[in-house]
């Protein structure tokens, strides 16, 4: 039976780090938690568990995910945010591939819990995410923030029944200065690597970002909060382009 490491990282999570960790107690060997100088009780409420808790100055979401990898120890991880915890299902599927481990990683759907609301539809759900894996064979990688692991050379990845669930945010407030915060971040990434925000883009990426997650992902079918997800999915992407636009502007 392979021996399986949970690994965190945090960064004020006092409202939801208790869930993710009661979700891993009895599934993985040990749990690493990788914290950022959290200002709340996110530490003490670690310390109460069983945890290899780990200050370090916040890095960048793909650096500081990979800083956190190389802290387990054993290859194979189950890797969460402060904000998700595992289903009672996707546990029992994690409890059998222990003795049962075939492939290289292993994907589960992401559900996400948005203002009390668990969202089906607007492009949230199935949120497909890679979280089960052998670190010797993937990496944190993609653009901030958007981050993603990825399996070197090709190697073959299976899907495990249940879901990450995810506590993501609890008012209209908090979703609209984490989309001007993300939508910063996006745009400094895509400054970096040499991205150009021409007008067309700006016009109508946005529009189509709103119409996909609204028309096509079934937004609509989640009421309200469909239309606000959606809303702001549209937004964030006008954002950074508009931010990247002014970027290239004023360097």
């Amino acid at each position: 039976m392979i021996k399986l490491s949970g690994v965190i990282i945090t960064f004020n999570e006092e409202r939801n780090i208790e869930r993710c960790l009661q979700s891993l107690v009895n599934i993985v060997d040990e749990i690493v938690v990788v914290d950022s100088y959290s200002t709340d009780n996110t530490k003490q409420i670690c310390l109460n568990y069983d945890v290899t808790f780990i200050e370090q100055k916040f890095l960048g979401y793909i650096e500081q995910k990979n800083f956190a990898l190389k802290q387990a120890s054993n290859d194979f991880i189950v890797s969460l945010d402060g904000d998700e915890a595992l289903s009672g299902t996707l546990q029992d599927s994690i409890i059998e591939i222990k003795s049962n481990w075939q492939l290289d990683g292993y994907y589960c759907n992401r559900f996400n819990n948005f203002c009390g609301q668990w969202i089906k539809h607007s492009d949230w759900y199935p949120n497909k995410k890679l979280r089960v894996f052998d670190r010797r064979l993937a990496q944190w990688e993609g653009l901030n923030p958007h981050d993603k692991i990825g399996l070197k050379d090709n190697r073959k990845a299976g899907k495990l029944k249940g879901d990450i669930l995810h506590w993501t945010y609890q008012s209209y407030t908090e979703f609209n200065e984490k989309t001007d915060y993300f939508s910063t971040i996006s745009a400094q990434s895509y400054y970096d690597i040499g991205k150009k925000a021409p007008l067309h883009k700006i016009i109508l990426n946005p529009i189509w970002a709103f119409f996909k997650a609204y028309v096509l992902r079934l937004g609509f079918l989640d009421g309200k909060n469909g239309f606000v997800i959606s809303k702001e999915t549209g937004k964030i992407t006008y954002l950074k382009y508009t931010k990247l636009k002014k970027l290239y502007r004023n360097n």
